[in-house]
């Protein structure tokens, strides 16, 4: 079914529009939300948990790229899940990304606020743009979806190691654009 039809039973409140979703969309969700959790069972719930808030968000809104918009839900949903889950010390998913990242990030207190985060997303888009098409896709699997580096090498027929090399690199470079940037607005 095509995703504007699948949009057009949300808003009848139709709950085809449910099922119609988890078929289309069931696998690319539970994707996103296992590479950040590493549990089976959050990672369903998660995506469940998708259903129900694509649910009550439509309508009103009306999300150009249904996908997209699936995605972007299961993985806020899966980080807080993993935020919450936290303190219990039973996750290793998005805890290595988000050490990997830490370098090249500035510090939460830096982008507590709404325009500075936006900003920021602008600027890592422009970057993401200067990148290879090989590039671009191995960093957002990584750093978006939580693929993990044997997974990626794996699909790329690459060692573990050159990968995680080659993300070394793209952090790298990632940081010095974000440090540049930094000493412009200075």
């Amino acid at each position: 079914m095509r995703d504007e039809s699948i949009v057009e039973l949300f808003f009848k409140r139709d709950e085809r529009a449910i099922e119609e979703t988890r078929t289309k969309y069931g696998p690319y969700c539970s994707r996103i939300a296992l590479g950040l959790l590493s549990v089976r069972e959050d990672a369903e719930e998660c995506v469940q948990d998708t259903y129900l808030a694509a649910w009550n968000r439509m309508p009103p809104e009306r999300p150009n790229v249904l996908g997209t918009f699936l995605g972007r839900i299961t993985r806020n949903l899966a980080i807080s899940r993993y935020r919450r889950n936290r303190a219990e010390k039973r996750y290793a998913g998005i805890q290595s990304q988000l050490e990997e990242l830490a370098d090249c990030l500035p510090s939460g207190d830096g982008v507590e606020k709404e325009l500075e985060r936006r900003e920021l997303g602008r600027i890592i888009s422009r970057w993401l743009d200067t990148l290879s098409e090989t590039d671009r896709t191995l960093f957002v699997r990584r750093y978006w979806y939580g693929d993990r580096v044997e997974e990626l090498a794996r699909s790329w027929g690459q060692r573990a190691n050159t990968l995680s090399q080659r993300l070394r690199r793209l952090r790298l470079s990632l940081r010095d654009v974000l440090e540049k940037e930094e000493l412009e607005d200075e």
